[in-house]
C-alpha cells in the first residue's frame, strides 16, 4: 500500500508538472525568465515548509512541488545564461548540482532539516528574483 501511495504522489507531482511547464514556457516567453523563476521558488518554498513542518497533506506539497518543478525547470536554464556574467556561466551551471548537501542532511541529521535548509535556500533566491533588476519583458 505504501508503495501505492508514494507512486501516486510521483505521479501527480509529474503530472502538476507537466501541465505547469506549458503555461510556464509561454509565460517565460512573453513575461520573461525571471518572473516563472520567482513563482516557481515561491511554489518550492511553500512545498518544502509543508514537507519540513507538515503542516499540509503530503499530497498537497507533492502536488505544490510539482508546480515549483514545472516553472523552474523551463526557465532556469536559459535565465542562468542570460543572466549570469559570462565570466561565471560555468560556475552558475555548477551550482544546479549543489543539491547534494540537503540529501546529506536528510541522511545525517533529519527530513525535517534537509527540508528547511531548502526553503531557506527559496527564500534567498526569492528574495533575489524579486528585487532583480533585470528586464521582465521577452527573455530575461
Amino acid at each position: 500500500m505504501a508503495t501505492q501511495i508514494a507512486l501516486g504522489f510521483y505521479i501527480a507531482y509529474n503530472f502538476m508538472a507537466t501541465l505547469t511547464s506549458l503555461a510556464a514556457g509561454r509565460m517565460s516567453d512573453s513575461l520573461g525568465r525571471v518572473p516563472v523563476l520567482a513563482a516557481g521558488v515561491a511554489a518550492f518554498l511553500l512545498a518544502y515548509l509543508g514537507f519540513a513542518l507538515g503542516s499540509v497533506p503530503l499530497a498537497v506539497a507533492f502536488v505544490v512541488a510539482g508546480v515549483g518543478i514545472g516553472c523552474i525547470e523551463t526557465a532556469e536554464h536559459a535565465a542562468e545564461a542570460s543572466l549570469a556574467p559570462q565570466e561565471y556561466r560555468g560556475s552558475v551551471f555548477g551550482l544546479l548540482a549543489a543539491g547534494g548537501i540537503a540529501g546529506l542532511l536528510w541522511t545525517v541529521l533529519s527530513p525535517g532539516v534537509a527540508f528547511s535548509y531548502l526553503a531557506a535556500w527559496m527564500v534567498v533566491a526569492l528574495i533575489g528574483f524579486v528585487s532583480s533588476r533585470a528586464p521582465t519583458g521577452g527573455r530575461p
